[in-house]
């Protein structure tokens, strides 16, 4: 009781919001908005000084790497904060292991109170036996939500589908159809122009060259001149009149491996595994590969010559 009336006296909160694309699925009452809201409303009724509230909107629970939760670890270190409440468990995280450690060693080792206020769990009282079971529930129910997306991407890919989010240099999604590609009629040109000096035997680096003293804009350039990434290459940012030019030697190798210039969608390229993600590339007869799904850029006894 003396910690407890001791801390009351000195209360300096932070909020903690989180939602992720598969939350919103779950309503209205999931809601960054919803979630802040409740949580300022229990925070004045007990005469708690709120010094900040962190919202991470479209982050995975899984995914500890969010930059208002780091920014709150940071300001939790530097003892601007000795209270952190969020509306229930998983909304700090689904992660068993690493949201057990800021629950269990993180927050005590730093002097913070946590309040999860929906499960009625606070580490200033005795009455947290439930938070590692929640804990594993949460990931549980993260592990569930990833299989069946993997079930997902795994139908498509046998079908035929195209899923990644950016179509491959030379070809773009079609405006009916996001899982089938067509041809990029401003770009196929420097595809066709690539392989062919590859049928020559002109090698990565000739070709690199070529493209980068003739300026010819890499993909990455494409891709943002259409909104389609934000980010900068390391050569943009490092010179930008000229980074637009800069080939690397890797899209080059990997533009010409790649099946999907044939009328082919290569899928399902690396291991994957839960919390981790991809840890190594596949063997290429480990691909799923589904001939005959586009119109091809290159012939295919080409594409087998390259």
């Amino acid at each position: 009781m003396t910690m407890l009336n001791n801390f009351k006296g000195n209360v300096r909160a932070a909020i903690y919001c989180r939602l992720s694309k598969d939350d919103d699925l779950q309503g209205e009452s999931a809601s960054i908005a919803n979630q802040r809201d409740m949580l300022e409303k229990y925070c004045a009724k007990q005469g708690w000084e709120v010094v900040s509230v962190y919202q991470d909107d479209g982050f995975a629970g899984l995914n500890m790497d969010r930059p208002d939760l780091q920014r709150m670890l940071k300001a939790i270190e530097k003892k601007y904060i000795n209270l952190v409440i969020t509306k229930d468990l998983s909304r700090l995280g689904r992660n068993y292991l690493q949201t057990g450690y800021l629950i269990e060693d993180f927050f005590p080792r730093n002097g913070v109170r946590y309040i999860d206020m929906n499960d009625g769990i606070d580490t200033m009282l005795d009455n947290n036996d439930i938070a590692p079971f929640k804990n594993i529930l949460n990931e549980i129910y993260s592990k569930d939500i990833s299989k069946k997306v993997h079930s997902s991407y795994l139908l498509k890919a046998q079908q035929g589908q195209f899923t990644s989010c950016l179509a491959p240099f030379g070809y773009m999604k079609s405006p009916e159809n996001k899982n089938h590609l067509v041809i990029d009629e401003e770009t196929a040109p420097i595809v066709r122009q690539i392989f062919d000096w590859a049928l020559e035997g002109r090698g990565p680096n000739y070709i690199r060259r070529w493209l980068e003293e003739h300026k010819i804009p890499c993909p990455t350039w494409w891709n943002r001149q259409r909104g389609l990434r934000n980010t900068q290459t390391k050569w943009e940012k490092q010179d930008p009149e000229n980074g637009r030019y800069m080939w690397d030697f890797s899209v080059i190798k990997d533009l010409l491996m790649n099946p999907v210039y044939t009328g082919a969608i290569a899928s399902q390229k690396k291991n994957y595994r839960f919390k981790i993600g991809a840890i190594n590339e596949k063997k290429p007869e480990e691909c799923i590969v589904v001939e005959n799904q586009h119109e091809p850029l290159i012939a295919k006894a080409d594409f087998d010559i390259v």
